[in-house]
């Protein structure tokens, strides 16, 4: 059984569809970043800092934060979506895949969200920065998806789990200026999968849902630092 500490954001999407996918038994307990749960002392404790999603393994007691190190120990677990060290090649293109999403497509996405969307005020260095490097991003996907249906060959792996939440928002900015038509269609399939389905419907329950961000809110989220560290 596990627990998925988790509010609908990409990176909490991410460990939802793995274990839609899955089948296995897990329960949901909403992290609302948005009024400082990330900061309470129980969720500290397996996630010191402070981000969802984090995942407690009731079998074994094993805590994990970080989506991918989730994603990896899921998948190692259970021998799914992701080959075994037997087959070290094909583990190695799913490992870089995933690495890469943590590395580059979500901080960068991220960050042109943050200044598109959020930021007191527009900074065009910032907004244009972040934004050209999605989209460079975006087009290393869809150069890549160019011969092979998902990001590490023929098999849905946790790779693509990785990569899925950020670049279908990604797909959105691109827009039809930026034409991504294998991208586009890796993202058409993988919505098209009934646990895709299932992980984003979580987003509906009334306890996870997100409204519109108090100024408060904006604070908290966007402007931590160091004093911002619990001990």
């Amino acid at each position: 059984m596990y627990q998925l500490h988790y509010w609908p954001t990409p990176n909490g999407h991410k460990v939802t569809l793995f274990l839609e996918e899955s089948g296995l038994p897990y329960e949901i307990v909403p992290v609302n970043i948005r009024e400082g749960a990330q900061f309470q002392p129980d969720f500290l404790k397996i996630s010191p800092n402070n981000r969802m999603p984090a995942l407690v393994d009731t079998d074994t007691g094993i805590s994990l934060f970080e989506s991918g190190a989730i994603l990896l120990y899921l998948a190692d677990k259970h021998d799914m979506f992701i080959p075994s060290l037997s087959h070290m090649g094909g583990r190695a293109e799913v490992l870089q895949w995933l690495f890469w999403q943590m590395a580059g497509l979500g901080p960068m996405m991220g960050q042109a969200g943050h200044f598109r969307n959020y930021a007191p005020e527009q900074v065009p260095y910032a907004i244009e920065r972040y934004t050209n490097e999605t989209l460079r991003l975006l087009n290393v996907m869809d150069k890549r998806l160019a011969d092979r249906p998902f990001l590490a060959g023929g098999a849905y792996s946790i790779a693509d789990m990785a990569s899925f939440p950020w670049a279908k928002l990604g797909a959105q900015i691109a827009g039809s200026e930026v034409p991504l038509p294998n991208l586009q269609r890796w993202v058409d399939t993988i919505n098209e999968r009934a646990a895709t389905a299932r992980a984003y419907a979580i987003a509906d329950r009334p306890d996870v849902q997100n409204a519109d961000m108090t100024e408060e809110q904006k604070k908290m989220l966007f402007q931590q630092g160091a004093s911002t560290v619990k001990r």
